[in-house]
Parts: C-alpha cells; sequence; structure tokens
C-alpha cells in the first residue's frame, strides 16, 4: 500500500506537538550537583599510607602522565641482633590530567589499595600545566571516594579475610585457654593456701592442747 501523502509530515507535527506539550527540564548546574552513578569515573584519589613506591602504575599507564619519586631509608632492626633493612618513601606522587584517559589501568594493577575513583570532576583549570595534581590535591579527594559495594551474601568469602579470621579464631582460643589456665593455678594456689592455714590452725590448736594437758599434769 503507497503511503499516503503527507503522512511524515503529519508525524513529525505530531512529534513536535507532543514535545512542545512537555514542561522543560533544565539542569541547573553548578547550582544544583547532579547525581552521579556510584561508579562514575571523575578523578584519581591517592591513599598514600598504602603507597609502597613499586611503580607499578607508572609503568602500566597507557599515557606515562603518573610521576612517581622516593628515597630510601634504614629501617633498624626489630630484635636485637636482626639485620637492618631498607624502604621506599613517598617523595612525589603526581598525576598529569590532561593527559589521563581514564582508563583505571593504575586502579586496577595497585596492590596495595593506594588509589581509588573519586566523583569528582571540578578540576577545571585556566592553565594546562596546571592538571597536574600532586599528592596533596590527590590525597584530599580521598575523603570524596564512595563506600564500596556491600558483597554478595551467596558470594564466596574472600581468601584475605578467612585467613584473618582463622588466625583472630586462633588467638582468641589461646588466650582463652591461657586464662582458663591462669585462673585453674590461682585457684589451685589459694586451695593450697586454704589447707595449709587450716593445717597451721590445727598444729597451733593441738599444741595449745598439749600444753594445757602437761599445765593440768604439773598441778596434780
Amino acid at each position: 500500500m503507497p503511503p499516503i501523502p503527507g503522512s511524515g509530515l503529519a508525524k513529525g507535527l505530531a512529534v513536535t506537538l507532543r514535545t512542545m506539550t512537555k514542561k522543560t527540564v533544565t539542569a541547573q548546574y553548578p547550582d544544583v550537583q547532579p547525581d552521579l552513578p556510584p561508579r562514575s569515573r571523575g578523578v584519581i584519589a591517592l591513599f598514600e599510607e598504602n603507597c609502597t613506591v613499586c611503580m607499578l602504575c607508572a609503568r602500566e599507564c597507557p599515557d606515562w602522565c603518573i610521576y612517581i619519586d622516593s628515597h630510601k631509608e634504614t629501617v633498624p632492626a626489630a630484635v636485637q641482633g636482626g639485620r637492618e633493612r631498607s624502604r621506599n618513601v613517598l617523595d612525589r606522587f603526581a598525576i598529569d590530567f590532561s593527559l589521563c584517559m581514564y582508563c583505571g589501568i593504575c586502579i586496577e594493577v595497585c596492590p596495595f589499595d593506594a588509589l581509588f575513583w573519586s566523583p569528582e570532576f571540578e578540576y577545571a583549570e585556566t592553565d594546562i600545566l596546571e592538571l597536574t595534581h600532586e599528592r596533596d590535591k590527590l590525597r584530599d579527594w580521598m575523603w570524596t571516594v564512595p563506600e564500596p559495594p556491600a558483597l554478595d551474601p551467596a558470594a564466596e568469602e574472600p581468601k584475605e579475610i578467612a585467613a584473618a579470621r582463622k588466625t583472630a579464631d586462633k588467638l582468641r582460643t589461646q588466650r582463652e585457654q591461657e586464662a582458663a589456665e591462669q585462673e585453674a593455678a590461682e585457684r589451685e594456689a589459694a586451695a593450697q593456701a586454704a589447707d595449709a592455714q587450716n593445717a597451721a590452725g590445727q598444729n597451733a590448736a593441738g599444741q595449745e592442747a598439749a600444753d594445757r594437758e602437761g599445765t593440768q599434769e604439773g598441778q596434780e
């Protein structure tokens, strides 16, 4: 069946009329902040206490936009006669967001959970050179990192948590056993002290009775 002449125009006018009757919705940004999805990729935040300067993030970054400087410090031996150790101390951690393509590889490869996604996205600058943010700024963005999603109740427990729980249960059992042994030792010591005190009392009473009998015999 051939199309009715003017049907396309009628459909277009119908769409226009429907749009004209709808209420206009305008995002009042920046006065009203948008509702971002939970996993929004805004900026990369740094939790520097977890950073061991392993350089994995800088090596795996396809844009080479992560700059890390560090130095080595000697750590004294933990026990007497032990060997001194050396550790890396973070001096600089910076990300050039003018080069970053937000792939998230640095966050995925970090083995110590030092990098996180933050939903912050308002970091525009008038000079492109100022888009290289140092670790102080990256640390400030840590406070806006959302909480991780809850685990699936049916999911298998992570091996790290299972190992930590096993160790905690073992330590708790050991402490309870030591407390029970200490309580039993204290109870036994108290019983021995009571027995010794009773024996001393009985000896004193026997000696007193013997003295009394001896006195009576002497008087007779």
